[in-house]
């Protein structure tokens, strides 16, 4: 395979004389995606590999190479996806994936091309640059959540889970990646805190430590101690039988987690149809801004870089859910 790899590198150079067939392309995407692993996030990797081979084939029905893909192809296809049934965000992941295969294969990225440009600009002003926003989860749905959760394993899993999200502001991938070697000052009756060894603003994983309410840190302690785990993942997957799973749980699990409890605490049905694993993140954001939170503090909390990041998480902080 390592052979293999080193023969594309070259192509890459000479691409710009020999366009890349469709079959090529789909060798290139595929060593490229080899190349940068570990170097962005799965997620990242997943989405560029999708979009890009969705492109592959657009261009096999065309007869034109999508490496190098010229300008009036690019402009085509966006078009294309503009006409189709996808949001504004989910073009421009693909011209993205697109322009980020060129790049990393050192070929000229046609998206930059004034016509593309003009393109998305066309694209924008027809379907519009906003994205649904998660319905947020506030202090008050929360209490809702958490009275319909029992003292059964599931139950005990599902309100530390609740109150964790809640209360550290986590995204769902890091959610899913803490463990329980991080969490600092367990069953010692003093603050606890547990360490996010990497989010999706700290991608080179510095690490940051999350202090959690004392009503946290109980409901932790009692999954810990009921679950029997010791190290590894903290929230787990449990089987129908009532076991807990060594490996921890996907982002997909969190948001089935959280419809099935919302659907049992009986919210209306289109809080139970659009809640997510970024709900508990978007309430709690809502919250702070309530209760006077500066926007250097909830930068902080939440761990964002932007400012207009933060403003679509609380543009709906008066409105009572």
């Amino acid at each position: 395979m390592d052979n293999h790899i080193n023969t594309l590198k070259p192509t890459s150079t000479i691409c710009e004389a020999m366009p890349a067939t469709e079959a090529t392309s789909s060798e290139m995407l595929a060593a490229t995606v080899l190349k940068i692993e570990g170097a962005y996030s799965p997620s990242t990797i997943r989405a560029y590999r999708a979009n890009f081979a969705s492109f592959i084939a657009y261009c096999a029905e065309l007869g034109s190479a999508p490496l190098p893909a010229s300008a009036t192809t690019i402009t085509s296809y966006i078009s294309h996806l503009a006409n189709g049934h996808l949001k504004s965000a989910s073009v421009r992941m693909a011209v993205t994936a697109i322009a980020a295969i060129h790049r990393l294969n050192r070929l000229d990225d046609p998206t930059k091309d004034p016509d593309a440009l003009l393109e998305v600009r066309r694209m924008h002003r027809k379907l519009g640059r906003s994205s649904k926003q998660a319905p947020g989860v506030t202090h008050t749905v929360l209490e809702k959540l958490i009275s319909v959760t029992d003292d059964s394993l599931r139950g005990i899993r599902d309100r530390a889970l609740l109150l964790l999200a809640y209360d550290s502001l986590c995204r769902r991938s890091e959610l899913v990646s803490l463990r329980i070697e991080d969490i600092s000052n367990l069953n010692t009756g003093k603050g606890l805190q547990i360490r996010l060894r990497k989010s999706k603003t700290d991608p080179n994983a510095m690490g940051k430590w999350l202090h959690l309410s004392k009503r946290t840190q109980r409901a932790i302690e009692d999954w810990i101690d009921a679950s029997g785990i010791e190290e590894g993942f903290l929230i787990r997957r449990i089987t129908k039988h009532g076991g807990v799973l060594p490996r921890g749980i996907s982002g997909g699990h969190i948001n089935r987690i959280y419809k099935r409890i919302a659907a049992e605490a009986k919210l209306d049905t289109d809080m139970v149809e659009h809640i997510s694993g970024h709900s508990m993140r978007v309430g709690s954001a809502q919250d702070l801004l309530n209760s006077g939170a500066s926007m250097p503090m909830l930068m902080n909390r939440g761990r964002w870089t932007k400012t207009d990041t933060v403003m679509r998480y609380v543009e709906n902080a008066q409105v009572v859910i």
